[in-house]
């Protein structure tokens, strides 16, 4: 296994990220269209949180009830991203290492790190892609 591979050959680079100010249920859209479960919140340049598909699941019903689209639309207009999301964000540089990131993973309650180099956005990483790393080296 190699020891200081860093993080930038594992992460996705091309990564999708909303604004502060976007709408609920365009986050919700962006979840279901793309397959990911992790997007970075920024207000400008600048990443401010980290929303995740668990966070819009626990505001709504439809994965519970049929029929409840209606009561999801409501919730979803009544609340902003900043209410939702994970503010309190860390995040690693590119040239951290994986089992750095492991690490992280395995003692935090996060699923999803911002791969941040001098303040800008360059990747995102997930427990996910960690896993499937480890895989490749056995």
């Amino acid at each position: 296994m190699k020891k200081r591979e860093p993080v930038s050959h594992i992460m996705t680079k091309d990564v999708i990220s909303v604004a502060e100010n976007d709408k609920l249920d365009e986050v919700a859209a962006i979840f279901r269209k793309k397959s990911i479960r992790h997007l970075p919140v920024k207000k400008g340049e600048k990443i401010t949180g980290m929303i995740s598909r668990n966070d819009i699941n626990r505001l709504t019903f439809g994965a519970l009830f049929d029929n409840q689209e209606g009561a999801d639309e409501a919730i979803l207009q009544m609340l902003t991203i900043p209410q939702v999301m994970t503010a309190d964000l860390r995040t690693v540089s590119s040239d951290t290492a994986i089992r750095e990131v492991a690490e992280i993973f395995s003692t935090a309650e996060y699923h999803s790190l911002p791969v941040v180099d001098n303040g800008e956005l360059k990747g995102i990483v997930t427990t996910t892609d960690v896993i499937k790393y480890m895989l490749d080296q056995y």
